[in-house]
């Protein structure tokens, strides 16, 4: 008789996902938090044939060397920087991501966020619980009008055109910055300007909302300078990825009024927060719950468990959608 495989799961997901993968094979799932520990996924990986895992959890070349059976990677994410794509590539191992699922959910999100930072809705709910409401005043908790403002979008892919579409319900206009430039009956269709750098961008911005990529030229791209050229009224919105913000930079404009505000739902190294952000005014600081809907959260999930499915099954690499291609 065939052994089955064995697929570990780094932490809890949606029960319809599991019960996906236990049709699969045997089923391992860790604590949450568990293997985001140096080590830990070392310890163990060498019995699996398949890694269902979260973009928080570190799959590096020493990983992937002891993974002597592994067969696929699944990031229960879009991103997938935490692997060594090159090591496992090398070592045969196939990588798969969550492409095109989560866009409604962020774009829904990042808007959510954009309103509730101009107009301190945490602050506000905050002084009310705390006993501070005394009625209503003429100067509490003033925000910014969106209708008539800016809203720059660095990066204009799927979600940073869902964002687009959304914005201009609000009367926001849309200028955007991506390492390519949309088609010209797409900006048209999409009602957005291009411009050709992020330092233009940030300083047409009333609202900077980042939606690019992860990779070494974007680490950091938000930066002291970026940050100096936004209005000193201006929002920076991040639903993105973390590093490409320099938070201590970010941190600094905040404390001395550089810029107006920030909503922020990632971070450089989650899940530490820069502590100089957690005293920082004018800030909304969420923990990382952009995707979080149950429809969002098991859609993701399935689409990790169907290419651990079809990989383990045989299934040819061409026929797996969501495969990260070479």
């Amino acid at each position: 008789m065939k052994t089955p495989s064995r697929i570990l799961v780094t932490e809890p997901i949606p029960e319809k996902v599991l019960g996906v993968l236990k049709q699969t094979g045997d089923v391992s799932i860790g604590e949450k938090g568990q293997f985001q520990e140096k080590g830990a996924l070392e310890q163990v990986i060498e019995s699996y044939d398949a890694l269902l895992t979260m973009l928080s959890v570190p799959v590096s070349t020493s990983v992937i060397q002891r993974a002597k059976k592994l067969k696929i990677i699944a990031n229960f994410a879009v991103g997938y920087n935490n692997i060594d794509v090159d090591s496992a590539r090398a070592a045969g191992i196939k990588v798969a991501n969550t492409p095109d699922v989560l866009t409604e959910a962020c774009a829904d999100f990042t808007i959510g966020l954009l309103i509730a930072t101009t107009r301190s809705f945490i602050q506000a709910e905050s002084a009310l619980r705390n006993g501070a409401f005394k009625g209503w005043e003429p100067l509490g908790f003033l925000g910014m009008d969106l209708n008539g403002k800016k809203l720059g979008i660095f990066g204009m892919g799927r979600i940073g055109k869902a964002v687009a579409k959304r914005a201009q319900v609000f009367g926001l206009s849309v200028l955007y910055h991506n390492r390519s430039r949309l088609a010209p009956e797409e900006e048209k269709a999409l009602n957005v300007e291009y411009v050709d750098n992020l330092e233009t961008l940030a300083s047409r911005s009333d609202i900077l909302s980042i939606h690019c990529p992860l990779t070494p030229e974007t680490t950091h791209r938000v930066n002291a300078e970026i940050l100096s050229l936004l209005p000193s009224h201006a929002c920076l919105i991040n639903t993105s990825r973390g590093p490409i913000v320099d938070e201590e930079a970010l941190a600094n404009a905040l404390h001395q009024g550089i810029i107006g505000s920030a909503g922020l739902d990632v971070y450089e190294l989650e899940p530490h927060i820069h502590p100089k952000l957690l005293t920082a005014p004018n800030c909304t600081l969420l923990p990382h719950i952009a995707s979080a809907t149950h429809e969002t959260r098991e859609a993701i999930g399935m689409l990790a468990a169907n290419a651990i499915r079809q990989v383990l099954s045989g299934v040819p690499d061409h026929r797996i959608p969501n495969l990260i291609r070479p």
